[in-house]
């Protein structure tokens, strides 16, 4: 499930390279608030801390509700490193957590 919601998630950043309505940018940032948010909750369960404080602040930075003004530039850089990001962490295999 977790490569499913990246992949989703790499789709819509790499969407917002291209200039679509502003409804979109919403659905995207909804979309990437919830989408972080299940993988910060899976990372913890797995007891990956450090993804889930990345995907954890991901999911803050992406919410829709205190919007954080970067303008489209900062924004279509964040979003491509992002997506670059989330392509990295498909193909890399984790650490096996020491419980």
């Amino acid at each position: 499930m977790n490569n499913t919601i990246k992949t989703g998630l790499i789709i819509l950043f790499f969407l917002c390279l291209a200039d679509m309505p502003y409804g979109f940018y919403q659905f995207v940032r909804f979309a990437g608030l919830i989408g972080f948010a299940i993988l910060a909750y899976q990372a913890n369960q797995q007891g990956r801390q450090t993804e889930m404080i990345i995907y954890g602040g991901l999911a803050l930075l992406f919410q829709p509700f205190f919007k954080i003004a970067l303008g489209r530039e900062i924004w279509n850089i964040v979003d491509v490193i992002v997506g670059i990001g989330l392509v990295i962490s498909i193909f890399m295999k984790p650490k096996e957590s020491p419980r």
